[in-house]
């Protein structure tokens, strides 16, 4: 099983706007990121997103890529509990993404890959994908990140 972790792209400022859209920068660099995943075949069953607006139109220009469905899902939010989202990373059999927020996203691959959420194992940047693969154990088995393409 592979999990796809997103990290949103880039947002307004809160004083900007309350709600932190994407920027224009972060629209793009995300469809960009999708497109090169989908050229190399990449296509999770299904993504989901933490309920916040950056995370939300993140997931969406993903799933319109990859031609699936895009789902909010509790527990995504920048300061939940990762063990929330590791419980239901574990009970899944087909590759999933999903598209949250710092220090969440962190804390999750920490957890999953170093059993300890404090582990900070990835430098997760905006629009990047860090894809980690099960087998017996949790890996990360590659990056890509908006700056590489």
């Amino acid at each position: 099983m592979n999990l796809y972790l997103v990290q949103h792209g880039e947002a307004k400022p809160e004083e900007e706007d309350p709600e932190r859209p994407l920027t224009a920068k972060g629209r793009k660099e995300a469809g960009n990121v999708a497109l090169q995943l989908t050229g190399a075949g990449i296509k999770p069953f299904e993504i989901f997103h933490s309920p916040k607006l950056r995370a939300i139109q993140t997931a969406d220009i993903f799933a319109s890529h990859f031609h699936v469905r895009a789902v909010q899902m509790e527990g995504l939010k920048p300061n939940d509990d990762p063990k929330i989202a590791c419980d239901f990373v574990q009970s899944q059999s087909k590759d999933i993404m999903l598209v949250g927020h710092l220090p969440h996203l962190n804390k999750l691959a920490s957890l999953l890959v170093a059993g300890d959420e404090d582990a900070d194992v990835i430098a997760f940047r905006m629009a990047g994908v860090v894809c980690l693969a099960k087998e017996e154990k949790w890996r990360v088995a590659w990056m890509l990140t908006p700056e590489l393409l």
